[in-house]
């Protein structure tokens, strides 16, 4: 199965935010950036779409004529927890440093790791492999997927992917 993971635009968020799961509004630059992704999926031919829940992805979705793509919450950004919607300069919380030195195994409080997120992806991208092993799928997500799909099938690092993390609107193929 080939899966066409496909990044939302950016996001009205101040740099440095832990926005998470937070169903935070797009920038305005949506419709520009929107079309260039509209334009880079002419390309593909889907079997079947799939899209986070989140407002952010299904409206990227909608607008590149995929408004019945079905939700997922696998497909959802990593739960920060405690830490949603606040600055990282601003978190008080003493596990901000634990979390930062082992980001992919520990959990920001209430909230879920990186490894976890990896988890749900895995779950769900088996579950349509094994059902559509022949399909080619698109999946509206997030960055946090992105990195996950990359390191899961695309034989990459965390290291090597958080040096270089695929920017808003981004694409990326991976073979399941």
């Amino acid at each position: 199965m080939k899966a066409i993971l496909i990044r939302h635009t950016s996001v009205d968020v101040p740099k440095g935010v832990c926005y998470g799961q937070t169903d935070v509004p797009l920038a305005p630059s949506f419709p520009t950036e929107a079309l260039r992704v509209k334009e880079s999926l002419k390309q593909y031919r889907f079997d079947k779409v799939y899209c986070s829940p989140m407002s952010r992805c299904m409206e990227l979705a909608r607008f590149c004529g995929y408004a019945d793509a079905v939700k997922d919450d696998r497909l959802k950004e990593m739960n920060f927890g405690e830490w949603e919607m606040k600055a990282y300069d601003d978190i008080r919380d003493p596990r901000l440093q634990e979390w930062f030195d082992d980001y992919i195994n520990v959990a920001p409080t209430g909230g879920e790791s990186v490894s976890d997120q990896k988890e749900r992806l895995e779950s769900f991208l088996s579950e349509k492999k094994e059902r559509h092993p022949d399909f080619v799928i698109g999946i509206f997500t997030h960055g946090g997927i992105l990195i996950n799909a990359l390191v899961a099938y695309g034989n990459m690092s965390y290291k090597d992917v958080y040096d270089s993390i695929p920017p808003y609107g981004s694409i990326i193929e991976i073979e399941v």
